[in-house]
């Protein structure tokens, strides 16, 4: 994780250094990616960069976090709040939609997702991407208590159950996207929305919504 420190850095050189590195691991992937060619165009030396990283899977786990927020600014964000039991599943699957429609725009993001994933499956060097699925395990379960809270999500399991399903889930279906990402058209890609919210649908929502709904019934 990136130190405190590196905040107080000048905006400026942050900038740099990120738009280095997201070129740089762009144009040859994490293994290929030199961290001497990125200090070198941002005019950083190395000891520079370990007194703010721990090491280069760091530095790419940090970038990837900023990008996600990035993301997130302008897909625009989900306020659990404000779901209501009837906008509740409607709205994820507009923000997934979002999402999709964005990575279409810039495959950036699904470069960073692959680059991510071949990081994570690496025993030594993925621990840097734990903090990003804490983050999104905290996110999760704020929407699934949001959920339950609205009689949508079901509630006859453990929530850490619920939460690590749905967790579960979501990193297959992230793998699966860009794994398989230039197999299908812009537009076949934006349907797949609806497919795999219907899948956290199907694992997540309230048994007695699921009886009272017409496709449940057919």
């Amino acid at each position: 994780m990136s130190r405190p420190r590196f905040d107080k850095l000048d905006p400026a050189r942050q900038k740099r250094l990120f738009d280095n590195a997201a070129e740089e691991f762009g144009a040859n992937g994490y293994d290929g990616a030199s961290l001497n060619r990125i200090l070198e165009r941002s005019e950083m030396s190395k000891s520079s960069l370990y007194y703010y990283f721990d090491d280069k899977a760091d530095l790419f786990t940090t970038l990837v976090e900023r990008s996600v927020g990035f993301l997130l600014r302008e897909i625009g964000g989900l306020d659990p709040d404000a779901l209501t039991a009837e906008t509740y599943w409607s709205e994820l699957e507009k923000l997934y939609c979002r999402s999709l429609a964005l990575m279409n725009k810039s495959t950036w993001y699904v470069k960073l997702g692959r680059m991510f994933y071949r990081l994570r499956s690496d025993p030594k060097q993925s621990a840097p991407t734990g903090r990003i699925f804490q983050a999104a395990r905290h996110w999760v379960g704020l929407i699934i208590a949001r959920g339950q809270a609205l009689g949508v999500v079901r509630g006859d399991l453990p929530d850490s159950l619920l939460i690590d399903s749905a967790l579960g889930l979501g990193e297959a279906l992230d793998r699966w996207i860009v794994a398989h990402w230039d197999d299908y058209t812009p537009e076949e890609r934006l349907a797949m929305a609806e497919q795999h919210v219907g899948l956290f649908r199907a694992l997540l929502e309230c048994r007695e919504t699921q009886v009272s709904r017409p496709s449940a019934a057919r």
